[in-house]
C-alpha cells in the first residue's frame, strides 16, 4: 500500500510545502527509505535509478533534522554545477525559515558565516578544506548527505570524499549519513562500511529500455525490436530524426569535445524542421542572450546551431552558457543536446532517447582508444526517460558490425557496473591527507592516524594495516621536507606544513613553488606563471606535434627568465613544454589578448580559460603566502599584483578601475584609453560623459557613479572614526 506525504513524521508546515509542490504520494524508493529509518536518524545508502526520487529522500531527511532536531545539514556534491543546481532547488524551503547557503570557493577560510545557516551545499573538496581549517560550526552538523557516493572509485577525487566522511564520522559518532547513487554494484559493502541500512531498488518512474542499433534496427534488452527508417547515410542522424518524429528529445553523448560540435553541426539542419514558431522565437532569444554574455567563435557557432534546435555542451563552455542550454532543453524548446559524458555525472537533464555515439574513449597515458567502464555507460543510459513526459526512455549504443552488436549486448546492455573500490592506496594522495590530518589536529601520532584511516572505505574493503608502509613512507617524506616534526613519537605540523595544508594545494605543488622562489629574489610575470604551470594542481595544455617547434622557440627565447631549467628526459621535456604553453596562455590573458584570440591560439573554450585562470589565481596567491611564511619577501609584492592581474585579465595600469562592478577588462580598457585612468578621473566625469563611450551606456555610467559615491562615503566614515579616536586620546 502506497505511503502518502501526510503520513510523514514531519512538521505540518513542511508537509504543506511538499503538498503545494504537487507531491502527495511517495515513490517506492522513498517509501522504502522511510521504512528503513530515514526519519529515525538511521544511516542509509540509497542506490536507486536516476529520476527515482533520491533528492526528495535527502530533502525529507534534511527537513526532519532542521525543523525537529534544530540541527545543520551538510550536502556534499562532486561538482560545482551539481552544487549550484541543488542550492537553487533547496532555497524553496526558505519559506519555512530554513536558511540555505552555497559554498564552493576560497579554500583558505573556515567560512564562519556558514554558522548562521541551516542547510549548506558544498563540494567534497570545499568540505575537506573546511575540516582543515577546523570550522567551528561543523560540530553542529547532524546530517551529512553524500551525493554520487560511487565516485569514491575515482582515483583523483575519491580519496577526498573518503577522508571527509572518515573524519566527520570519527569526531561525531551520532551523525546521520545519507549516501546516494544511481549505480553501485556492491552497495551492500558500502552500506556495511557506513553502518547503514541499504535502500536498493530498480524502480524508475519511466521504464528504461537499453538497446543496440545495427543495420536499421534496434534490439532492446527485453528482446523487442524496432525498425528505424534510414533516409540518411549516418546512423546517428537516423536515430535522432526518428525520435524527434515521435515528439521526443535526444541526448547524444560524444567521446570528445570536438565530436559534440561536429555532431551538432551535422544535425542542425535536420532538426530545424521540428521546431514550432514558439520554439523558434524562444531559441533566437536564448542565442542572443549567449552572445550578449560572451561573443567568440565558439559561442557564435553555438548560437547558430541553437536557433536550429540543437546545441553542444562541454566543459569548454562557461557555466552561464551551459545553464542556458540546460534550461532550454528542460523547457523542451531545444530538441537535441550533444554532450561529453561529464553531463551524465552532473546536472539532471533527462531525454526520451539517449544515444551513446561511441563507447570508446582516448586514453592519453596509453596512447589509444579503450572501452568506457560499464558504470559510466549506465550513468549515461540513466538519463533516458523524461518523467511526466515519456512512458519509456531509450538508451542506444551504435554497432557497425554484427559481431560488435553481440559485444555491446554482452558487455554493456546485459552487464553489471563495476564494483566500486577505494583509491586510497596511493602514497602521493595519502601523504596529502596525512599532512592535513596532522596540521588540523585530527591526529598527533601514527596510532591516531590509523584510527582515522579505520573509518575509510579502504580499511573496510581491505585492512588498515595494508596502509602502514605507505603511512610510514609519507611521514618520512613530510619530515624530510620540514613539513612535520617528530619527537618521542609525537608528530606535529611545522608552520610551513600547516600553511600548505590550509592553502589546499598538493604537497608537490608547494615544494615546486618553494624551490623555485628560493632560486632568485625577483622574476618576470612569465617566470612566476611558468612556475605555477609546472605544478600538478593546474590543468595542463596538451602540446600537439605541429606545435613543438613553436614552443621550443619560445622556450629558447625565454629560458633565461625561468626559475627552473629544462629537463633532460624526453617525457619530462614534453611536460615542460606543456607548462610553457600553459604559462603563455596566462601571459596573453594578463596582457589583455582577447578571449577569441586565446580560443583560436590555444584551441580552448571560455570554460577552459576560466578554469585555468581561476586555478592560476589561487596558485599565485598560494605562492605569495608561501613566500611570506619562508621570509622570501622580495617576491610578495610582485605575486600579489600578479594575482590581481590573473584574476581580472589585465595589465597593471587597469588594476585601480577594474574592480568597479560591471567593468570587465574590455570596458576597463575603453575607459583607460579615453582618459579615465583612475577612480579620481572617473569621479570628475559626468554620467553623460561616460554614457557616450562604447559599451558603457547610461545604465552602466550611472552604476559607476553610484559605486564611486558609495566608496567616497565609506572612506569618509573611516576618516571620521579615526578623527574621533584621535580626539579621545
Amino acid at each position: 500500500m502506497a505511503m502518502y506525504v501526510e503520513e510523514l513524521d514531519l512538521p505540518e508546515s513542511a508537509i504543506k510545502v511538499l503538498l503545494a509542490r504537487g507531491i502527495k504520494k511517495l515513490f517506492p524508493p522513498q517509501e522504502l527509505a522511510i521504512k528503513r529509518g530515514l526519519l529515525r536518524y538511521k544511516n542509509l545508502v540509497v542506490c536507486s535509478p536516476t529520476a527515482s526520487g533520491k533528492t526528495l529522500i535527502a530533502e525529507i531527511g534534511a527537513l526532519k533534522h532542521i525543523l525537529d532536531l534544530g540541527g545543520k545539514v551538510l550536502y556534499l556534491t562532486p561538482l560545482r554545477a551539481l552544487a549550484n543546481e541543488k542550492y537553487y532547488a533547496f532555497t524553496q524551503y526558505e519559506k519555512l525559515g530554513i536558511k540555505t547557503a552555497l559554498s564552493t570557493g576560497d579554500y583558505d577560510s573556515d567560512d564562519p558565516w556558514l554558522g548562521d545557516y541551516d542547510w549548506i551545499i558544498t563540494t567534497n573538496e570545499k568540505a575537506d578544506s573546511l575540516l582543515r581549517h577546523r570550522a567551528k560550526w561543523l560540530r553542529y552538523v547532524t546530517l551529512i548527505i553524500a551525493d554520487e557516493i560511487h565516485l569514491i572509485r575515482d582515483p583523483k577525487r575519491g580519496p577526498t570524499l573518503e577522508m571527509v566522511l572518515a573524519k566527520l564520522r570519527k569526531v561525531n559518532s551520532s551523525l546521520q549519513i545519507l549516501a546516494l547513487s544511481a549505480t553501485i554494484r556492491n552497495a551492500k559493502e558500502v552500506a556495511e562500511w557506513l553502518k547503514a541500512e541499504l535502500v536498493k531498488t530498480d524502480w524508475r518512474p519511466v521504464v528504461l529500455k537499453e538497446g543496440v542499433y545495427f543495420s536499421g534496427e534496434i534490439l532492446f534488452n527485453d528482446n523487442s525490436r524496432i525498425v528505424i527508417s534510414e533516409p540518411y547515410s549516418n546512423p546517428l542522424d537516423n536515430l535522432v530524426v526518428d525520435c524527434l518524429s515521435n515528439k521526443g528529445q535526444v541526448l547524444v553523448f560524444a567521446n570528445t569535445r570536438g565530436n559534440t560540435v561536429s555532431y551538432a553541426r551535422r544535425l542542425a539542419d535536420k532538426v530545424k524542421r521540428f521546431l514550432t514558431h514558439e520554439d523558434n522565437r524562444y531559441l533566437v532569444e536564448k542565442a542572443r542572450e549567449i552572445l550578449s554574455l560572451e561573443k567568440n567563435r565558439i559561442t557564435e557557432n553555438l548560437a547558430e546551431y541553437m536557433q536550429k534546435g540543437v546545441a553542444f555542451h562541454h566543459a569548454g563552455l562557461s557555466h552561464r552558457t551551459r545553464k542556458i542550454i540546460e534550461d532550454a532543453f528542460r523547457e523542451a524548446k531545444l530538441k537535441v543536446v550533444c554532450a561529453t559524458p561529464t553531463l551524465a555525472a552532473g546536472v539532471n537533464l533527462p531525454a526520451r532517447r539517449v544515444i551513446i555515439a561511441s563507447y570508446r574513449r582516448y586514453n592519453p597515458e596509453l596512447g589509444y582508444f579503450e572501452p568506457i567502464p560499464v558504470l559510466e555507460y549506465k550513468q549515461m543510459a540513466g538519463r533516458a526517460g523524461r518523467p511526466q513526459y515519456d512512458k519509456y526512455g531509450e538508451a542506444i549504443l551504435i554497432a557497425r558490425t554484427a559481431d560488435e552488436m553481440d559485444y555491446l549486448l554482452e558487455n554493456y546492455i546485459h552487464a553489471k557496473p563495476e564494483r566500486i573500490s577505494s583509491q586510497m592506496a596511493s602514497e602521493r594522495i595519502l601523504r596529502t591527507h596525512i599532512l592535513a590530518s596532522i596540521a588540523s589536529d585530527f591526529a598527533s601520532n601514527k596510532h591516531e592516524l590509523q584510527q582515522i584511516l579505520r573509518f575509510t572505505f579502504y580499511a573496510h574493503q581491505f585492512a588498515v594495516e595494508d596502509l602502514v608502509e605507505i603511512v610510514d613512507d609519507s611521514i618520512r617524506y613530510l619530515h624530510r621536507d620540514n613539513l612535520v616534526s617528530i619527537r618521542n613519537g609525537e608528530i606535529k605540523a611545522t608552520p610551513l606544513g600547516r600553511r600548505i595544508s590550509q592553502l589546499y594545494i598538493d604537497i608537490e605543488t608547494a615544494t615546486t613553488i618553494i624551490k623555485g622562489l628560493k632560486r632568485r629574489e625577483k622574476a618576470t610575470p612569465f617566470a612566476y606563471l611558468h612556475l605555477i604551470a609546472l605544478t600538478p594542481d593546474i590543468p595542463k595544455l596538451h602540446i600537439r606535434r605541429r606545435e613543438l617547434e613553436k614552443y621550443e622557440k619560445i622556450l629558447g627565447l625565454r629560458a633565461g627568465e625561468l626559475f627552473v631549467e629544462e629537463p633532460m628526459g624526453e617525457e619530462e621535456y614534453r611536460v615542460f613544454l606543456s607548462s610553457i604553453k600553459t604559462a603563455k596562455l596566462l601571459e596573453d590573458w594578463i596582457n589583455e589578448v582577447s578571449d577569441d584570440q586565446i580560443i583560436i591560439s590555444y584551441d580552448v573554450g571560455p570554460g577552459d580559460i576560466y578554469a585555468i585562470t581561476q586555478t592560476a589565481e589561487w596558485l599565485v596567491y598560494s605562492a605569495s603566502e608561501l613566500a611570506k611564511e619562508l621570509g622570501l619577501y622580495s617576491h610578495v609584492a610582485n605575486l600579489l599584483e600578479l594575482r590581481q592581474r590573473v584574476k581580472y585579465g589585465v595589465k597593471s595600469e587597469l588594476l585601480e578601475i577594474i574592480k568597479i562592478k560591471g567593468i570587465g577588462r574590455v570596458r576597463a580598457r575603453i575607459l583607460y584609453e579615453n582618459g579615465y585612468r583612475s577612480l579620481e578621473d572617473l569621479s570628475r566625469a559626468s554620467v553623460s560623459d561616460l554614457s557616450r563611450l562604447p559599451l558603457i551606456g547610461p545604465r552602466l555610467a550611472k552604476s559607476i557613479k553610484e559605486y564611486l559615491e558609495g566608496l567616497r562615503e565609506e572612506v569618509s566614515t573611516v576618516i571620521e572614526r579615526e578623527i574621533r579616536i584621535e580626539d579621545y586620546f
